[in-house]
């Protein structure tokens, strides 16, 4: 059952989650000049106060990395207007779904195993879950194993489209058109 977002508005934010690839950041960005808004990406957020990603994961574990979402998230529910990219994991924590959820659209990109693989082939040595031989398999398992929560919130295929449709087909979304 799909999460039940409040009505669209000028004020919520936007929230975009999704599987890493699924171009979050890209369309996030372009979704926030197109709406006039200002655009939030969360791990730019953690990155600007904590450092790399990667490292974070390397140095102090992925529970931890997923303490700093949460208090990214919160502090983000507690504004308005704006257009948030998440990381591929945000919205699948009850946590983040009661703040950033309870006061943002929240809109998912999805985009098949292949385009994923595709997409990430040259960055799986800075993806910290790609790490290991068979990146593809792993992709495969996330995205099984993600599948359930992803498909509480409202989607939009990826696959075959550029940024700027995709970020057309966001807006058309909240907008509540077909």
């Amino acid at each position: 059952m799909p999460v039940e977002p409040p009505a669209p508005s000028d004020e919520a934010n936007i929230v975009l989650t999704g599987f890493m690839g699924t171009g979050k950041s890209t369309v996030g960005r372009l979704v926030a000049e197109r709406l006039g808004r200002r655009f939030v990406d969360t791990d730019a957020v953690i990155e600007a106060h904590h450092g790399p990603i990667p490292r974070l994961f390397a140095d102090h574990g992925e529970a931890h990395f997923r303490q700093l979402e949460r208090e990214v998230a919160a502090e983000l529910a507690a504004t308005s207007g704006a257009v948030v990219a998440t990381g591929g994991r945000t919205m699948l924590d009850p946590a983040n779904q009661a703040t950033l959820g309870a006061t943002g659209i929240v809109v998912c990109l999805a985009a098949s195993p292949e385009a994923l693989v595709a997409r990430l082939r040259d960055e799986a040595g800075q993806r910290p879950l790609l790490q290991g031989d068979d990146p593809a398999g792993r992709i495969a398992a996330l995205l099984a194993e993600r599948e359930a929560g992803y498909a509480r919130f409202r989607q939009v295929a990826t696959d075959g489209r550029t940024p700027e449709e995709v970020a057309a087909a966001v807006i058309a979304l909240v907008a509540g058109a077909p």
